[in-house]
């Protein structure tokens, strides 16, 4: 991989029960529009099975220039950006990523509410739990081949974090760059200060 080539692709991955409506989401997609217009844009709607999110997120960069794509995730994105940036070799911003979402999101079996309409309901199911450890072992088994570097990847983390552990998320982005935020919270509710980061990672190349 070339790490100054620039980004022309770039894919966004929202956290759980989350959407494309996101804060984050949203800010992101208008400064990438009004400063990169010339990028290619990709936020999906996933699917709460996370071998479907991914299978969808595969075949949809499968014409991606690799040397050329970059993906954020947030929360459960952050994990899912992890695994899409070990198996295509891409730049990675994680902000506040769920290191351990198979634990986690156990907790979460049932039926679910989307954040950004309380109307949308899905159900979360137990073998989705055992989709999210297969994913784990995924990146467990690349991850030495392909260590995280400050090149390739990006975090951001909350110590705030009311969600995750701050300690478990600063392990899981070992190796590459990370602004670790002394306050914040886990929807990094101030992303306008750190935004400009995330930008500068993902288009000042070379």
């Amino acid at each position: 991989m070339d790490p100054a080539a620039p980004t022309t692709h770039l894919l966004y991955l929202h956290g759980f029960r989350s959407s494309p409506r996101s804060m984050k989401a949203q800010k992101m997609a208008q400064r990438v529009r009004a400063d990169h217009p010339g990028v290619r844009w990709w936020c999906p709607q996933l699917p709460p099975s996370p071998a479907e999110a991914m299978a969808q997120v595969m075949q949809g960069i499968a014409d991606w220039p690799r040397d050329g794509m970059a993906v954020v995730g947030s929360s459960l994105g952050g994990f899912y950006a992890r695994w899409v940036a070990l198996q295509t070799g891409c730049r990675s911003v994680l902000l506040n990523p769920a290191a351990f979402p198979a634990r986690d999101l156990s907790k979460y079996i049932g039926e679910q509410t989307a954040w950004h309409d309380p109307e949308e309901r899905f159900f979360f199911q137990p073998g989705y739990v055992d989709e999210l450890q297969a994913q784990q072992a995924d990146i467990e088994r690349l991850a030495p081949g392909q260590p995280a570097t400050p090149d390739q990847q990006f975090a951001v983390v909350a110590q705030g974090d009311e969600v995750l552990d701050w300690r478990e998320m600063q392990a899981f982005c070992a190796g590459g760059a990370i602004r670790l935020l002394p306050g914040s919270d886990h929807a990094i509710s101030d992303f306008d200060d750190h935004i400009d980061a995330v930008l500068q990672f993902l288009f000042s190349r070379g």
